[in-house]
This record gives structure tokens, C-alpha cells and sequence, in this order.
């Protein structure tokens, strides 16, 4: 069975019930589970959608969760959906994006792709703009150049070690064991996601995905699987926005006093053996 948790602030109904109601249709998934960070409950606006035959699409499976006026950040807030998940010892967790599409039958072949690996801890499918563009998910454990260089410094300056990052090289066609896949869809399985302690709750938001995936890979597959493609909006907010570029440099000055700012023997070692995985010819 599968639990899936959406984290929301100031949801996009719209958007938001369609996504719950395909989710529904997949066979093995057990509850939806919308954690609203918004200041006020948007519950009404769930239960008056004029959605046609509502336990038919699967809106039956939703359970609606508010943060009480708190915004408690995405890894929280996903860890009250994934406790509910430890305790109904149910076999994995999907935590993913309101802004995210994906069809019943991609859900089910993830659910049998894990059912099928059990040294697996974390799959995570293509991932394509709404125009089928492919989006560079897959990434090494970052340095701080890494991150210095991709939000501060022009790009002709660091193209060839971003593409080293967000292994571009990799070619994207093949299934590979990857140490950070993005928080935006992220198919766990719960013992893996258990064993390491949920989601860090010292970040906000932004890297408790690397966090994450990190601790995992550690005693865990941490897979990309091209074979199944979903579809991310991605907005991209700290982009666009000062508040929340700061938001994101707070929580990466967290990461790495967690884990190493310029030496992380353990980076360094997992950054190796990733690219190990691969014909040299294609790391340059």
C-alpha cells in the first residue's frame, strides 16, 4: 500500500483537486494526505469542489490536515503524513509538489518497481516541464561553490560545473543510484525513510531534500528511474524572490554546518563513487 502527502500554503484548488482525483484512481494508494501550511483553513474550498461523483474519482482517499495558522515547512509538515504512514505500517510514502502531474498507472509502476527492488529507498521518475523539456534532477551532494556559483555568478562562468552537478553528462536514459533527488516527487519506501529519522526539521525548506536522500543512500538504493515520466511546473520561487532566496541561503548555511562546508570526507567519497558509475569518458 502507498500514502501520498501534499504539502500546501494558499493552495491552488484548481490545480490541487484534479491532482488528488487522478492520485485516487491508483490502485495501492491508501490516503492522500493535504498538510495546509496556510494561515487559515482552505478545507471548505475542498469539500464545496463541485467535483462530479467524488467517491468515484477517489477524492474519498483525501485526509486534510491544518497546521493550525503555522507554517511549518515542507520537511515538517510531510513528516505528520509520513508518521500516520509509520504507524498504519504502510510500505511506502510518496511526498510530492502540488504542482506536480502524474497519472494512476505511472503511481502503480513505481509501486511495482519498488516491490521488485527491495534494496531500494527512494525512486524518483523523469521529470519534464509542462512542454516535455527534461529537468536536471539529479544531482551530486553540492559544495558551497556549487551553490554560490548557480544563484550568484553568470552562467558561461559555471556551465561546465553545473553540468558536472546536475550530471547532465549522464545522458538521463538509464536508471542510476543518485545521493540527491528533488523533494518535488520523491517514492519512499517508509522502513527506509524511518531509519533515517524523516526528514530533518531544522530546515524550513529547500535542502531538506539533499539532507534526506543523503542519509538514505547511505544504507539505501536512491534511484532514478527514466522509464516513467511525470510533470513538474516548477516554479522555482527563490528564483523570483528576495524573501525566499533568503530562506534558501538560511537553509543551506544549516546544511552544511550539519554536514561540512569545504571538507565532508563523506561527500567527497559518495560524490566519487556516483560518478564511478558511469564510463570515465562521459565525467569530463
Amino acid at each position: 500500500m502507498l500514502n501520498v502527502s501534499i504539502v500546501l500554503y494558499y493552495p491552488d484548488w484548481e490545480q490541487v483537486i484534479p491532482l488528488c482525483m487522478e492520485i485516487g484512481k491508483a490502485e495501492q494508494v491508501r490516503y492522500i494526505y493535504l498538510v495546509d501550511n496556510s494561515p487559515t483553513s482552505t478545507e471548505t474550498n475542498l469539500i464545496q469542489s463541485d467535483a462530479p461523483d467524488k467517491r468515484k474519482e477517489g477524492l474519498e482517499k483525501v485526509k486534510y490536515i491544518w497546521c493550525e495558522g503555522k507554517n511549518l515547512g515542507y520537511g515538517k509538515a510531510n513528516n505528520i503524513a509520513i508518521r500516520e504512514s509509520v504507524w498504519l505500517k504502510t510500505r511506502y510514502h510518496l511526498v510530492m509538489n502540488p504542482d506536480i502531474r502524474v497519472t494512476a498507472d505511472a503511481l502503480d509502476r513505481l509501486h511495482h518497481f519498488m516491490d521488485k527492488n527491495p534494496t531500494v529507498g527512494i525512486v524518483m521518475p523523469k521529470v519534464v516541464y509542462p512542454d516535455g523539456e527534461l529537468q536536471y534532477l539529479c544531482k551530486l551532494l553540492p559544495t558551497p561553490l556549487n551553490m554560490i556559483g548557480r544563484r550568484f555568478l553568470p552562467k558561461r562562468w559555471t556551465r561546465k560545473h553545473n553540468d558536472k552537478y546536475e550530471m547532465r553528462w549522464s545522458g538521463y536514459d538509464k536508471i542510476m543510484n543518485v545521493p540527491y533527488l528533488s523533494g518535488c516527487f520523491m517514492f519512499l519506501r517508509t522502513e527506509a525513510v524511518l531509519q533515517a529519522r524523516l526528514f530533518d526539521e531544522r530546515y524550513f525548506m529547500y535542502p531538506e531534500d539533499i539532507d534526506l536522500t543523503r542519509t538514505i543512500h547511505r544504507n539505501w538504493l536512491t534511484l532514478y528511474v527514466p522509464d516513467i515520466t511525470i510533470i513538474h511546473q516548477h516554479e522555482k520561487a527563490s528564483y523570483k524572490s528576495l524573501r525566499m532566496t533568503w530562506v534558501h541561503i538560511k537553509n543551506m548555511y544549516r546544511y552544511f554546518n550539519k554536514w561540512g562546508w569545504f571538507r565532508d570526507p563523506e561527500r567527497d567519497m559518495i560524490n566519487q563513487l556516483t560518478l564511478s558509475q558511469f564510463d570515465s569518458s562521459t565525467e569530463s
